[in-house]
């Protein structure tokens, strides 16, 4: 088990912390290798991992790519307004009050009990500029004045699925009012071969933005495995041979597809409607469970 040391100067052990959230069961869990690392779960599937030590490390591969992508999208150091759809731990929010401090950051995450737990066992340090809203991430964002965010990052998930609501173009619509001229989009997603909901996904947000990229593991693009996949969007092009140089020197690298590349990809896909809106796949038993 993990030890804490407190302000008195005593080692303790670092405990378990499982609570019933608006939308299913929570945990934090201490990481026995990290002092002040945690693993949060909801209903089993990991949702984020953060070090309070150290907010610039990411363990999960998916946020490391995001995080490659958030590195190149301006100046190093320079702040960005953000908005966060899905909450979490708040592992991006603070990777990025570490990396580009002064940047002002809206975390929208509809499960108010999360947020008031991780609130209270891992807060984010005051003046980090993170403010945090309970709603809907659709909701809010049709809200959202014109033209406020240079980055938006969608991370949402109900469970291990995106919901159908945040699949749509119409919703792709909305995430580019939002965003700034040379603003960038990200988001998470996962599916496997023949990956219809991920050439949809892409569909709807070429219909909106001129470039595209997608990051992924070799194995996940072959189709071998269930995996997750990193959207980018913009209407100026993204630094993707930075990336890809980011990606491929990884733990796990990861390609960079964009291009006629990725164009062949989408192949014959087309947007989706609200009314046709589904969420993402369900994953396979065991594709983000922990032991």
């Amino acid at each position: 088990m993990a030890s804490r040391t407190g302000d008195n100067g005593v080692v303790s052990e670092a405990i378990p912390v499982t609570r019933a959230v608006d939308h299913g069961t929570a945990k934090l869990m201490p990481d026995v290798d990290r002092e002040r690392a945690w693993l949060l779960t909801v209903d089993g599937a990991p949702q984020s991992y953060v070090d309070l030590d150290e907010p610039t490390y990411l363990e999960f591969e998916y946020t490391r790519r995001l995080g490659y992508v958030l590195d190149t999208v301006a100046g190093e150091g320079l702040a960005l307004d953000v908005v966060h759809l899905g909450g979490g731990a708040l592992t991006l929010p603070r990777y990025l009050a570490a990396t580009r401090p002064g940047s002002r950051q809206d975390v929208v995450e509809a499960d108010r009990g999360l947020l008031d737990l991780v609130v209270e066992h891992l807060p984010v340090p005051a003046g980090s500029g993170v403010v945090l809203h309970s709603a809907d991430a659709r909701a809010w964002l049709e809200a959202a004045p014109d033209d406020s965010a240079d980055v938006l990052i969608a991370d949402v998930f109900g469970g291990s699925r995106v919901p159908a609501h945040l699949t749509s173009l119409t919703y792709a619509r909305e995430a580019e009012r939002v965003l700034r001229p040379d603003g960038v989009y990200l988001a998470n997603l996962a599916d496997a071969a023949p990956f219809g909901f991920l050439r949809s996904q892409l569909a709807n947000f070429a219909a909106v933005f001129e470039e595209l990229a997608l990051i992924a593991e070799p194995g996940v693009l072959r189709g071998r495995r269930f995996g997750n996949a990193v959207l980018v969007a913009s209407h100026r092009p993204v630094d993707t041979a930075a990336v890809a140089r980011l990606t491929a020197a990884d733990v796990f690298p990861a390609r960079v597809e964009h291009g006629p590349a990725l164009r062949d990809f989408i192949g014959a896909a087309q947007p989706v409607g609200d009314s046709e809106a589904v969420p993402s796949p369900e994953p396979p038993d065991g594709a983000f469970g922990i032991g």
